[in-house]
């Protein structure tokens, strides 16, 4: 399961479009308290989390979600320069990426399905 937090609604429906066609359930947030609650009830493999919400702390759902779902990873998009140093990975201890909103979403549905595979473990 993937969730989409994004405010830009046309935006996360393409998102969404493009993970259902590889197969992955999703649900969609626009706000953090809708994530919030989202977190509280499903339970996901992927996060995709805009950097910049119109309503609501992007850093506090990844921390609600590192706190409620340890295993969730998280793929940061922006079309901001915060963070373009990489620093982003020190912040949010479940970020597994950090891309540009000008990401084609068969790529960003892409790196969301292979975040989401099982991970093997020693």
């Amino acid at each position: 399961m993937v969730l989409i937090v994004e405010s830009n609604a046309t935006l996360a429906a393409l998102w969404q479009r493009h993970l259902e066609r590889l197969g992955r359930r999703v649900l969609v947030a626009q706000t953090d308290e809708d994530a919030y609650t989202l977190l509280r009830e499903v339970t996901f493999e992927v996060i995709i989390l805009d950097l910049v919400l119109e309503q609501g702390s992007a850093l506090s759902v990844s921390d609600y979600a590192s706190y409620r779902q340890p295993d969730a990873r998280v793929i940061f998009v922006t079309n901001t320069s915060f963070f373009s140093d990489g620093s982003i990975f020190q912040h949010c201890a479940n970020a597994c990426a950090f891309v540009t909103s000008a990401t084609a979403p068969a790529d960003l549905a892409a790196m969301a399905d292979h975040y989401g595979q099982p991970r093997l473990t020693a």
